[in-house]
Protein backbone atom coordinates (compact mmCIF):
# COMPACT_ATOMS: atom_id res chain seq x y z
CA UNK A 1 0.00 0.00 0.00
CA UNK A 2 2.55 2.29 -1.13
CA UNK A 3 2.21 5.64 -3.37
CA UNK A 4 5.49 5.29 -4.51
CA UNK A 5 8.23 3.31 -3.69
CA UNK A 6 9.81 6.05 -1.46
CA UNK A 7 6.87 7.17 0.43
CA UNK A 8 6.19 5.54 4.21
CA UNK A 9 2.69 3.15 4.12
CA UNK A 10 -0.59 5.08 4.95
CA UNK A 11 -1.73 4.21 7.81
CA UNK A 12 -3.80 5.20 10.96
CA UNK A 13 -3.68 5.23 14.31
CA UNK A 14 -7.32 3.79 14.97
CA UNK A 15 -9.51 4.93 17.69
CA UNK A 16 -6.78 8.28 18.41
CA UNK A 17 -8.92 11.37 18.47
CA UNK A 18 -6.92 14.07 16.08
CA UNK A 19 -5.66 11.63 13.53
CA UNK A 20 -6.70 11.03 9.92
CA UNK A 21 -6.70 7.71 8.13
CA UNK A 22 -4.00 9.86 5.54
CA UNK A 23 -1.25 9.65 8.61
CA UNK A 24 1.52 8.26 7.78
CA UNK A 25 3.80 5.89 9.72
CA UNK A 26 6.76 8.15 9.55
CA UNK A 27 4.26 10.67 11.68
CA UNK A 28 3.41 7.63 14.05
CA UNK A 29 7.17 7.28 15.50
CA UNK A 30 7.02 9.91 18.21
CA UNK A 31 4.39 7.86 19.37
CA UNK A 32 6.66 5.20 20.53
CA UNK A 33 8.62 4.55 23.07
CA UNK A 34 12.40 5.85 22.74
CA UNK A 35 14.83 3.33 21.55
CA UNK A 36 12.02 1.65 19.78
CA UNK A 37 12.75 -0.04 16.72
CA UNK A 38 11.61 2.48 14.08
CA UNK A 39 8.19 0.98 11.79
CA UNK A 40 9.00 0.59 8.20
CA UNK A 41 7.21 1.35 4.98
CA UNK A 42 4.69 -1.93 5.28
CA UNK A 43 3.93 -1.51 9.08
CA UNK A 44 0.65 0.16 10.27
CA UNK A 45 0.75 1.28 14.15
CA UNK A 46 -2.62 1.38 15.79
CA UNK A 47 -3.54 1.71 20.03
CA UNK A 48 -3.23 -1.82 21.23
CA UNK A 49 -6.32 -3.96 21.88
CA UNK A 50 -7.42 -5.36 25.23
CA UNK A 51 -8.81 -8.99 26.09
CA UNK A 52 -11.87 -7.83 28.57
CA UNK A 53 -12.43 -11.38 29.58
CA UNK A 54 -10.12 -14.48 30.50
CA UNK A 55 -9.03 -17.10 32.94
CA UNK A 56 -5.34 -17.11 31.97
CA UNK A 57 -5.16 -21.12 31.20
CA UNK A 58 -1.38 -22.14 30.36
CA UNK A 59 -2.40 -25.04 30.10
CA UNK A 60 -5.41 -24.59 27.41
CA UNK A 61 -8.79 -26.63 28.67
CA UNK A 62 -8.76 -28.70 25.97
CA UNK A 63 -4.94 -30.09 26.57
CA UNK A 64 -6.61 -31.12 29.98
CA UNK A 65 -9.86 -33.19 29.03
CA UNK A 66 -12.06 -30.24 28.86
CA UNK A 67 -13.91 -30.73 25.82
CA UNK A 68 -16.24 -28.43 24.33
CA UNK A 69 -19.87 -28.97 25.86
CA UNK A 70 -22.75 -27.20 27.24
CA UNK A 71 -21.16 -25.32 30.00
CA UNK A 72 -23.26 -26.71 32.95
CA UNK A 73 -21.67 -30.11 31.86
CA UNK A 74 -18.05 -28.66 30.70
CA UNK A 75 -17.66 -26.99 34.04
CA UNK A 76 -17.00 -30.56 35.90
CA UNK A 77 -13.77 -30.87 33.32
CA UNK A 78 -12.28 -28.03 35.07
CA UNK A 79 -11.05 -30.53 37.94
CA UNK A 80 -8.58 -31.27 35.51
CA UNK A 81 -6.73 -28.68 36.13
CA UNK A 82 -3.47 -29.55 36.42
CA UNK A 83 -1.65 -28.25 39.49
CA UNK A 84 1.29 -26.23 38.45
CA UNK A 85 2.90 -22.81 39.82
CA UNK A 86 0.26 -19.87 39.49
CA UNK A 87 3.69 -17.75 38.57
CA UNK A 88 4.46 -20.13 35.59
CA UNK A 89 0.57 -20.84 34.51
CA UNK A 90 -0.11 -17.37 34.16
CA UNK A 91 3.50 -16.50 32.59
CA UNK A 92 2.56 -19.11 29.56
CA UNK A 93 -0.86 -17.27 29.24
CA UNK A 94 0.29 -14.05 29.01
CA UNK A 95 2.94 -14.43 26.84
CA UNK A 96 0.22 -15.85 24.68
CA UNK A 97 -1.40 -12.88 24.90
CA UNK A 98 1.36 -10.64 24.14
CA UNK A 99 2.73 -11.82 20.94
CA UNK A 100 -0.43 -11.75 19.95
CA UNK A 101 -0.65 -7.95 20.45
CA UNK A 102 -2.46 -7.30 23.70
CA UNK A 103 -1.32 -4.48 25.75
CA UNK A 104 -3.58 -6.19 28.80
CA UNK A 105 -6.01 -8.19 30.11
CA UNK A 106 -8.74 -9.40 33.02
CA UNK A 107 -7.46 -12.39 34.71
CA UNK A 108 -10.43 -13.97 36.56
CA UNK A 109 -8.03 -16.26 39.02
CA UNK A 110 -9.20 -19.72 39.27
CA UNK A 111 -7.71 -20.36 42.69
CA UNK A 112 -11.26 -21.09 45.15
CA UNK A 113 -8.89 -21.07 48.48
CA UNK A 114 -9.05 -18.04 49.95
CA UNK A 115 -6.02 -18.56 52.49
CA UNK A 116 -3.87 -19.01 49.26
CA UNK A 117 -5.41 -15.88 47.73
CA UNK A 118 -2.93 -13.33 48.50
CA UNK A 119 0.17 -15.07 47.92
CA UNK A 120 -0.97 -16.46 44.28
CA UNK A 121 -2.38 -13.37 43.19
CA UNK A 122 1.08 -11.62 43.56
CA UNK A 123 2.69 -14.36 41.71
CA UNK A 124 0.20 -13.22 38.75
CA UNK A 125 1.07 -9.61 39.40
CA UNK A 126 4.58 -10.64 39.12
CA UNK A 127 4.24 -12.93 35.92
CA UNK A 128 2.20 -9.97 34.04
CA UNK A 129 4.86 -7.44 35.01
CA UNK A 130 7.69 -9.72 33.70
CA UNK A 131 5.59 -10.31 30.17
CA UNK A 132 4.87 -6.42 30.40
CA UNK A 133 1.49 -6.45 30.16
CA UNK A 134 -1.46 -4.61 31.72
CA UNK A 135 -3.72 -6.48 34.45
CA UNK A 136 -7.04 -6.72 35.60
CA UNK A 137 -6.93 -9.08 38.53
CA UNK A 138 -10.55 -10.08 39.64
CA UNK A 139 -10.17 -12.07 42.84
CA UNK A 140 -12.57 -15.08 42.98
CA UNK A 141 -15.97 -14.77 45.10
CA UNK A 142 -18.58 -17.17 45.43
CA UNK A 143 -20.60 -19.05 48.37
CA UNK A 144 -23.73 -20.62 47.11
CA UNK A 145 -25.15 -23.35 44.79
CA UNK A 146 -21.84 -25.22 44.51
CA UNK A 147 -22.71 -27.96 41.19
CA UNK A 148 -26.54 -27.33 40.40
CA UNK A 149 -28.08 -24.16 40.93
CA UNK A 150 -31.72 -24.15 43.11
CA UNK A 151 -30.20 -26.43 45.85
CA UNK A 152 -26.33 -27.42 45.07
CA UNK A 153 -24.63 -30.47 45.20
CA UNK A 154 -27.86 -32.67 46.85
CA UNK A 155 -30.10 -32.07 43.64
CA UNK A 156 -27.20 -34.11 41.66
CA UNK A 157 -27.13 -36.96 44.47
CA UNK A 158 -30.53 -38.73 42.72
CA UNK A 159 -28.17 -38.84 39.72
CA UNK A 160 -25.14 -40.93 41.21
CA UNK A 161 -24.32 -44.08 41.62
CA UNK A 162 -24.07 -44.38 45.70
CA UNK A 163 -20.08 -45.54 45.67
CA UNK A 164 -19.52 -42.11 43.11
CA UNK A 165 -21.18 -39.91 45.62
CA UNK A 166 -19.99 -41.17 48.77
CA UNK A 167 -16.72 -40.38 46.64
CA UNK A 168 -17.52 -37.07 45.36
CA UNK A 169 -19.55 -35.83 48.25
CA UNK A 170 -16.08 -35.75 49.98
CA UNK A 171 -14.63 -32.81 47.81
CA UNK A 172 -17.84 -30.78 47.89
CA UNK A 173 -16.64 -27.28 48.48
CA UNK A 174 -16.43 -25.01 51.53
CA UNK A 175 -16.98 -21.24 51.98
CA UNK A 176 -15.48 -19.01 53.26
CA UNK A 177 -17.64 -16.07 55.35
CA UNK A 178 -18.62 -13.00 53.39
CA UNK A 179 -16.32 -10.62 55.21
CA UNK A 180 -13.61 -12.99 55.38
CA UNK A 181 -13.57 -12.95 51.37
CA UNK A 182 -14.24 -9.30 50.71
CA UNK A 183 -11.14 -9.14 53.27
CA UNK A 184 -9.05 -11.35 51.06
CA UNK A 185 -9.06 -8.85 48.29
CA UNK A 186 -8.33 -5.97 50.02
CA UNK A 187 -6.12 -7.65 51.37
CA UNK A 188 -4.59 -8.26 47.77
CA UNK A 189 -5.20 -4.64 46.52
CA UNK A 190 -3.24 -3.70 49.27
CA UNK A 191 -0.39 -5.89 49.14
CA UNK A 192 -0.44 -4.82 45.13
CA UNK A 193 2.73 -2.36 44.07
CA UNK A 194 2.48 -2.23 40.32
CA UNK A 195 0.83 0.61 38.81
CA UNK A 196 -0.09 -1.83 35.55
CA UNK A 197 -2.40 -3.76 37.60
CA UNK A 198 -5.76 -3.13 39.25
CA UNK A 199 -7.32 -5.29 41.64
CA UNK A 200 -11.45 -6.55 41.04
CA UNK A 201 -14.22 -7.81 43.38
CA UNK A 202 -14.58 -11.31 41.11
CA UNK A 203 -17.79 -12.45 42.54
CA UNK A 204 -18.02 -15.85 39.73
CA UNK A 205 -21.54 -15.26 39.20
CA UNK A 206 -24.93 -13.97 40.87
CA UNK A 207 -26.35 -17.78 40.57
CA UNK A 208 -22.96 -18.63 42.46
CA UNK A 209 -23.13 -15.61 44.96
CA UNK A 210 -25.87 -15.55 47.83
CA UNK A 211 -27.49 -12.06 48.25
CA UNK A 212 -25.46 -11.36 51.02
CA UNK A 213 -22.24 -11.47 49.48
CA UNK A 214 -23.43 -9.40 46.33
CA UNK A 215 -25.04 -6.80 48.80
CA UNK A 216 -21.50 -6.77 50.49
CA UNK A 217 -19.39 -6.58 47.34
CA UNK A 218 -21.49 -3.29 46.27
CA UNK A 219 -21.01 -1.96 49.59
CA UNK A 220 -17.33 -2.41 49.35
CA UNK A 221 -17.08 -1.41 45.84
CA UNK A 222 -19.01 2.15 46.28
CA UNK A 223 -17.30 2.24 49.41
CA UNK A 224 -13.43 1.71 48.03
CA UNK A 225 -14.08 2.81 44.79
CA UNK A 226 -12.76 -0.80 43.26
CA UNK A 227 -14.11 -2.03 40.14
CA UNK A 228 -16.21 -5.66 39.85
CA UNK A 229 -16.07 -8.00 36.96
CA UNK A 230 -19.03 -10.70 36.98
CA UNK A 231 -19.99 -13.78 34.38
CA UNK A 232 -24.09 -13.05 34.13
CA UNK A 233 -26.13 -14.71 32.24
CA UNK A 234 -24.37 -16.68 30.29
CA UNK A 235 -26.49 -19.76 29.47
CA UNK A 236 -30.01 -20.72 29.27
CA UNK A 237 -30.24 -22.58 32.28
CA UNK A 238 -28.85 -19.38 34.50
CA UNK A 239 -31.40 -17.86 32.53
CA UNK A 240 -34.10 -20.43 33.96
CA UNK A 241 -33.05 -20.32 37.56
CA UNK A 242 -31.81 -16.48 38.04
CA UNK A 243 -35.56 -15.69 36.90
CA UNK A 244 -36.88 -18.19 39.70
CA UNK A 245 -35.24 -16.97 42.75
CA UNK A 246 -35.45 -13.15 41.44
CA UNK A 247 -39.07 -11.93 40.43
CA UNK A 248 -38.17 -9.35 40.00
CA UNK A 249 -35.55 -10.23 37.24
CA UNK A 250 -31.67 -10.39 38.04
CA UNK A 251 -30.66 -7.25 36.92
CA UNK A 252 -33.32 -5.45 38.52
CA UNK A 253 -32.45 -7.14 42.04
CA UNK A 254 -28.48 -6.00 41.56
CA UNK A 255 -29.90 -2.55 40.54
CA UNK A 256 -31.74 -2.48 44.04
CA UNK A 257 -29.03 -2.98 45.80
CA UNK A 258 -26.47 -0.51 44.39
CA UNK A 259 -24.43 -3.33 42.35
CA UNK A 260 -24.61 -1.80 38.59
CA UNK A 261 -21.84 1.09 38.11
CA UNK A 262 -19.14 2.67 35.94
CA UNK A 263 -17.31 0.21 38.46
CA UNK A 264 -18.85 -2.72 36.81
CA UNK A 265 -17.93 -5.31 34.13
CA UNK A 266 -20.42 -8.37 33.05
CA UNK A 267 -18.97 -10.95 30.96
CA UNK A 268 -21.20 -13.07 28.67
CA UNK A 269 -24.29 -11.19 28.91
CA UNK A 270 -25.95 -14.12 25.83
CA UNK A 271 -29.59 -14.50 28.20
CA UNK A 272 -29.89 -10.86 28.44
CA UNK A 273 -33.29 -9.25 27.10
CA UNK A 274 -33.80 -5.59 25.65
CA UNK A 275 -34.97 -4.21 29.30
CA UNK A 276 -31.80 -5.20 30.48
CA UNK A 277 -29.37 -4.21 28.62
CA UNK A 278 -30.91 -1.04 28.07
CA UNK A 279 -30.48 -0.64 32.43
CA UNK A 280 -27.16 -1.54 32.00
CA UNK A 281 -26.29 1.14 29.82
CA UNK A 282 -28.38 3.60 31.44
CA UNK A 283 -25.93 2.53 34.50
CA UNK A 284 -23.04 2.63 32.09
CA UNK A 285 -22.08 -1.09 33.10
CA UNK A 286 -19.75 -2.48 30.33
CA UNK A 287 -20.67 -5.85 29.17
CA UNK A 288 -17.05 -8.56 28.21
CA UNK A 289 -18.65 -10.24 25.07
CA UNK A 290 -16.95 -13.41 24.39
CA UNK A 291 -18.62 -15.00 20.99
CA UNK A 292 -16.50 -17.60 20.39
CA UNK A 293 -16.32 -19.20 23.88
CA UNK A 294 -20.38 -18.58 23.62
CA UNK A 295 -20.26 -21.34 20.84
CA UNK A 296 -18.40 -23.28 22.38
CA UNK A 297 -20.17 -24.23 25.69
CA UNK A 298 -23.27 -23.74 23.56
CA UNK A 299 -24.81 -20.81 25.34
CA UNK A 300 -25.98 -19.19 21.76
CA UNK A 301 -25.29 -15.49 20.70
CA UNK A 302 -25.29 -12.68 22.78
CA UNK A 303 -28.00 -9.93 21.56
CA UNK A 304 -24.75 -7.56 21.37
CA UNK A 305 -25.68 -5.65 17.96
CA UNK A 306 -29.09 -4.64 19.55
CA UNK A 307 -27.45 -4.60 23.05
CA UNK A 308 -25.00 -1.41 21.67
CA UNK A 309 -27.27 -0.12 19.50
CA UNK A 310 -29.20 1.14 22.81
CA UNK A 311 -25.60 2.70 24.17
CA UNK A 312 -24.24 -0.67 25.97
CA UNK A 313 -20.26 -0.48 26.15
CA UNK A 314 -18.78 -3.25 25.02
CA UNK A 315 -15.17 -5.33 25.20
CA UNK A 316 -14.17 -8.36 23.38
CA UNK A 317 -12.91 -10.98 25.50
CA UNK A 318 -11.28 -14.93 24.99
CA UNK A 319 -12.37 -16.38 27.88
CA UNK A 320 -9.39 -18.65 27.63
CA UNK A 321 -10.44 -20.17 24.51
CA UNK A 322 -10.60 -18.32 21.49
CA UNK A 323 -12.45 -19.90 18.00
CA UNK A 324 -9.19 -21.55 17.33
CA UNK A 325 -7.70 -22.35 20.77
CA UNK A 326 -5.24 -20.13 20.00
CA UNK A 327 -5.93 -17.17 22.06
CA UNK A 328 -5.57 -14.76 19.44
CA UNK A 329 -7.96 -11.81 19.86
CA UNK A 330 -7.64 -10.69 15.87
CA UNK A 331 -9.65 -13.56 15.04
CA UNK A 332 -11.94 -13.17 17.62
CA UNK A 333 -12.76 -9.47 16.65
CA UNK A 334 -13.43 -11.07 13.29
CA UNK A 335 -16.00 -13.54 15.11
CA UNK A 336 -17.89 -10.89 16.67
CA UNK A 337 -17.64 -8.72 13.21
CA UNK A 338 -19.55 -11.61 11.50
CA UNK A 339 -21.56 -12.79 14.05
CA UNK A 340 -23.54 -9.60 14.36
CA UNK A 341 -23.36 -7.75 11.06
CA UNK A 342 -27.09 -8.31 10.60
CA UNK A 343 -29.02 -8.76 7.28
CA UNK A 344 -29.25 -5.32 6.26
CA UNK A 345 -27.17 -3.50 3.61
CA UNK A 346 -26.67 -1.18 6.11
CA UNK A 347 -24.14 -2.43 8.83
CA UNK A 348 -25.48 -0.88 12.11
CA UNK A 349 -22.40 -2.63 13.97
CA UNK A 350 -19.43 -0.98 12.61
CA UNK A 351 -15.56 -1.82 12.03
CA UNK A 352 -14.87 1.46 14.08
CA UNK A 353 -16.95 0.40 16.94
CA UNK A 354 -15.66 -2.61 16.99
CA UNK A 355 -11.85 -1.01 17.81
CA UNK A 356 -13.41 1.33 19.84
CA UNK A 357 -14.40 -1.91 22.09
CA UNK A 358 -11.30 -3.53 21.64
CA UNK A 359 -9.03 -0.52 22.30
CA UNK A 360 -10.79 1.90 24.42
CA UNK A 361 -13.83 0.06 26.56
CA UNK A 362 -11.31 -2.91 27.18
CA UNK A 363 -9.00 -0.61 28.44
CA UNK A 364 -11.76 0.49 31.19
CA UNK A 365 -12.59 -2.70 31.93
CA UNK A 366 -9.08 -4.02 32.96
CA UNK A 367 -8.54 -0.27 34.77
CA UNK A 368 -5.74 0.70 32.09
CA UNK A 369 -5.18 4.20 30.42
CA UNK A 370 -6.98 4.78 26.82
CA UNK A 371 -4.51 4.89 23.96
CA UNK A 372 -0.87 4.85 25.73
CA UNK A 373 -0.01 1.36 24.36
CA UNK A 374 0.75 0.55 20.78
CA UNK A 375 1.02 -2.22 18.61
CA UNK A 376 3.01 -2.58 15.16
CA UNK A 377 1.61 -4.75 12.75
CA UNK A 378 2.92 -6.01 9.05
CA UNK A 379 0.74 -4.40 6.83
CA UNK A 380 2.55 -5.31 4.44
CA UNK A 381 1.76 -9.37 4.70
CA UNK A 382 -1.90 -8.63 4.98
CA UNK A 383 -2.27 -6.16 1.57
CA UNK A 384 0.59 -8.10 -0.70
CA UNK A 385 -1.72 -9.08 -3.10
CA UNK A 386 -4.02 -5.75 -2.68
CA UNK A 387 -4.19 -3.88 -6.51
CA UNK A 388 -6.02 -0.85 -4.38
CA UNK A 389 -4.19 1.06 -1.68
CA UNK A 390 -7.06 2.75 -0.53
CA UNK A 391 -9.31 0.19 1.10
CA UNK A 392 -10.05 1.30 4.79
CA UNK A 393 -7.38 -0.47 6.87
CA UNK A 394 -10.16 -1.66 9.58
CA UNK A 395 -11.90 -3.72 7.18
CA UNK A 396 -8.66 -5.47 6.31
CA UNK A 397 -7.91 -5.51 9.89
CA UNK A 398 -11.02 -7.62 10.73
CA UNK A 399 -10.87 -9.84 7.48
CA UNK A 400 -7.39 -11.04 7.26
CA UNK A 401 -5.26 -9.86 10.64
CA UNK A 402 -4.02 -12.85 13.10
CA UNK A 403 -1.95 -12.90 15.83
CA UNK A 404 0.93 -13.67 13.52
CA UNK A 405 1.21 -10.33 11.86
CA UNK A 406 2.20 -8.33 15.01
CA UNK A 407 5.31 -7.26 14.54
CA UNK A 408 5.94 -5.32 17.70
CA UNK A 409 4.01 -4.27 20.95
CA UNK A 410 5.04 -1.32 23.60
CA UNK A 411 3.50 -1.00 26.93
CA UNK A 412 3.74 1.94 28.96
CA UNK A 413 6.86 3.07 27.21
CA UNK A 414 8.42 -0.75 27.01
CA UNK A 415 8.91 -3.04 24.02
CA UNK A 416 7.40 -6.19 24.96
CA UNK A 417 7.61 -7.88 21.60
CA UNK A 418 10.02 -7.52 18.59
CA UNK A 419 10.18 -9.03 15.61
CA UNK A 420 7.14 -11.40 17.20
CA UNK A 421 9.22 -12.40 20.09
CA UNK A 422 8.91 -11.81 23.82
CA UNK A 423 11.55 -9.29 24.83
CA UNK A 424 11.71 -10.01 28.42
CA UNK A 425 10.46 -13.78 28.94
CA UNK A 426 12.03 -17.04 27.41
CA UNK A 427 8.44 -18.38 26.45
CA UNK A 428 9.47 -21.60 24.90
CA UNK A 429 10.92 -22.64 27.98
CA UNK A 430 8.61 -21.50 30.47
CA UNK A 431 6.50 -23.61 28.39
CA UNK A 432 8.31 -26.58 28.28
CA UNK A 433 8.82 -26.30 32.54
CA UNK A 434 4.65 -25.23 32.66
CA UNK A 435 4.17 -28.80 30.73
CA UNK A 436 6.73 -30.87 32.80
CA UNK A 437 4.52 -29.59 35.61
CA UNK A 438 1.55 -30.50 34.34
CA UNK A 439 2.86 -34.24 33.31
CA UNK A 440 4.25 -34.75 36.69
CA UNK A 441 0.71 -34.49 38.20
CA UNK A 442 -1.00 -36.93 35.93
CA UNK A 443 -1.10 -39.84 38.04
CA UNK A 444 -3.80 -37.58 40.36
CA UNK A 445 -5.31 -36.43 37.20
CA UNK A 446 -5.89 -39.98 36.05
CA UNK A 447 -7.92 -40.33 38.85
CA UNK A 448 -9.43 -37.49 38.56
CA UNK A 449 -11.29 -37.82 35.49
CA UNK A 450 -13.42 -40.65 36.18
CA UNK A 451 -14.71 -38.30 39.11
CA UNK A 452 -15.03 -35.42 36.37
CA UNK A 453 -17.36 -37.44 33.83
CA UNK A 454 -19.27 -38.76 36.73
CA UNK A 455 -20.04 -35.29 37.72
CA UNK A 456 -20.36 -34.18 34.26
CA UNK A 457 -23.11 -36.96 33.74
CA UNK A 458 -24.76 -36.44 36.59
CA UNK A 459 -24.92 -32.15 35.58
CA UNK A 460 -26.55 -33.69 32.47
CA UNK A 461 -29.24 -35.90 33.99
CA UNK A 462 -29.82 -33.43 36.36
CA UNK A 463 -30.61 -30.20 34.01
CA UNK A 464 -32.50 -32.67 31.71
CA UNK A 465 -35.39 -32.50 33.58
CA UNK A 466 -35.68 -28.51 33.50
Amino acid sequence: MTSSENEAVPGRLLNQPGRSKTERVTDLRPLLPQGASAPVSGDLVMAAPFNAHDHGYGVRTLDFGGVDDALEAWIPSLRLRPRTNPYLETLVAFGRMAKGGIAGTIHCHNSLNVDRMVDEALAVIRAAGDVGIRLGLSCPMLDFDAWAYDGGPERLRPHFSESDWADLSQTIPRYAPVEVQIAAVDAVAAANTNPTVTVQYGPIGPQWCSNALLQRIAEASALNDRRIHMHLLESPRQRQWLDRRFPQGIVTYLDEIGFLSPRLAVAHGVQLRPDEYELLAERDVQLASNPSANLRLRSGIAPLGQAVAHGLKFGIGLDGTGMDDDQDLWREMRVAYLLHGGRDLTRGFTAEALFTAATSTAAHIVGAPEGRDQVVIDYDALTEDSLFGDVDEAEVLLARMTAGHVRALYVEGREIVADGKLVGVDFEAAHHELMDQARADMPRLQQERGRSRALAEATRAYYAGW
